[in-house]
């Protein structure tokens, strides 16, 4: 997954998003938070106030049917990269030069990810790697 830094963070945010509502909203929700916070970067979304944060996240139109929770979900995701992955979102699979098996382990342990999701992140990333 070769793609500028946002958008790596972007697409682990999309993806996370991506529950009880139309893929489409689910992948604007990063361009709708970059734009309400002036940026987008993992350092700022954890960094963020998340009053505010869950405020901007409510607005019309909100980044989800459910804002308030996948706004702290989302800050959480981001404080996850901060913390373990130096604020890259893309280190989830290259740090380390991990194998497939580690990869799908870490999107597994990320907010909102589950077994289906990790493992739909994880085809995308092993066909572009192959």
């Amino acid at each position: 997954m070769h793609c500028c830094p946002k958008a790596r963070l972007a697409l682990l945010i999309g993806m996370m998003l991506d529950q009880q509502i139309a893929m489409e909203v689910a992948f604007a929700g990063p361009k709708k938070i970059a734009d309400r916070i002036g940026g987008f970067d993992a350092e700022l979304i954890a960094g963020f106030n998340p009053d505010e944060f869950v405020a901007l996240c409510s607005e019309t139109p909100a980044i989800h049917r459910f804002p308030g929770s996948m706004a702290k979900r989302v800050q959480t995701l981001a404080q996850m990269i901060v913390d373990e992955y130096g604020g890259d979102a893309a280190a989830v699979w290259t740090a380390g030069n991990p194998d497939g098996r580690e990869v799908f382990l870490r999107l597994k342990r990320l907010p909102g990810f589950g077994d289906q999701k990790a493992k739909i992140f994880w085809l995308c990333w092993a066909s572009s790697t192959a």
